[in-house]
């Protein structure tokens, strides 16, 4: 294939990022991502057969990778729920060009798994972790799963070599009294805690603005407690607002989708676990490549659509957001399009 040096789309924005979805089904039901009111014992999620394969998913990815796609992060669902996972790691990282994979988990299976993603190439891990008071934790999951199983995976990851950090979703009224606590644990773990804003990722999480905790907010919060000094990107297009802790070399972070937007810097796209291309986490449509892969298109056929779709490309849901938008505005649900 030809390498193209610089795919932009309608706003400059390059492709770099590409965000692979490999199950739609978790163990928890966050109650702001996969309420048991909808995703209860009766939902059905996608048979195994309208998964992509290992196979399918290597052979997109090294097109993607050929377009200048230098970071894949493995999302789900909860991705360690997939059968083999280290098997696709280990394909992905033999792919020539691809600088950096990571995972987004609940940590819930990590402690069990963390040596195998470490051996197959994995490198980051990030660990979703909303409070550490039990009873707070296990509400917000709703599935009995306590905070100490996943900070023991949290352990057992940094034990085996694995870069961790942790996203804390904060939520006006639901844990918001956790985010000094965290801070505090996370800081002497020496481990990033980034705080991540509320967001109408979407129909079913009840998302409105007066739910939503500010990074100035939060911000306000840890200043009573901490100094922290601002860290400059480490590349265009990261997503956190990072800061250091004066006299530590441990960093927290701030994911402001709502009230600061990084839109303008956005260069990722996301597969979501059947296959489908978005080109924005608020989306309403996506492009059906398993369509593509399953049929006679060659790899040049399959890496030309992306590029169209690509050069196509005017999202920016966050700097256009309202009130009005977020309430109305039809989205895919978090579980099936991935972080």
């Amino acid at each position: 294939m030809i390498r193209v040096t610089v795919i932009t789309d309608k706003l400059g924005r390059p492709l770099q990022d590409l965000r692979i979805s490999v199950i739609d089904r978790c163990n928890f039901r966050c109650t702001y991502c996969m309420p048991k009111e909808i995703f209860g014992r009766d939902f059905v999620f996608m048979p195994r057969e309208q998964l992509l394969s290992f196979e399918e998913i290597e052979r997109l990815a090294a097109i993607f990778i050929d377009l200048g796609v230098k970071k894949i992060r493995l999302t789900g669902g909860e991705p360690l729920l997939r059968r083999d996972l280290p098997v696709l790691i280990e394909k992905l990282m033999s792919i020539e060009g691809l600088e950096d994979i990571g995972l987004t988990t609940n940590g819930s299976l990590l402690g069990h798994m963390a040596e195998k993603l470490k051996k197959a190439g994995l490198k980051r891990v990030n660990v979703s972790l909303d409070a550490l008071d039990e009873n707070l934790f296990k509400s917000i999951n709703d599935s009995g799963v306590g905070p100490d199983r996943v900070l023991k995976g949290i352990q057992k990851a940094k034990e085996v070599g694995l870069e961790v950090k942790v996203n804390m979703v904060v939520k006006k009224g639901m844990n918001d009294k956790e985010v000094v606590p965290m801070a505090k644990y996370f800081k002497e773990q020496g481990i990033t805690l980034r705080y991540i804003e509320f967001m109408d990722v979407g129909q079913s999480n009840g998302w409105d603005f007066s739910s939503v905790v500010t990074k100035k907010e939060i911000f306000e919060q840890l200043s009573q407690h901490f100094d922290m000094v601002p860290v400059d990107p480490d590349y265009i297009g990261e997503v956190a607002k990072r800061y250091q802790y004066v006299g530590s070399r441990t960093e927290v972070g701030f994911i402001t989708s709502v009230s600061e937007s990084f839109c303008s810097t956005c260069t990722r796209a996301r597969i979501a676990a059947d296959g489908k291309m978005y080109t924005c986490l608020f989306a309403e449509n996506g492009f059906d490549f398993k369509a593509l892969l399953r049929s006679d298109k060659s790899d040049v056929e399959v890496r030309n659509e992306i590029i169209k779709i690509w050069n196509n490309r005017t999202d920016r849901y966050s700097d256009e957001r309202t009130e009005e938008s977020a309430r109305t505005k039809k989205k895919i649900e978090m579980s099936y399009i991935g972080g």
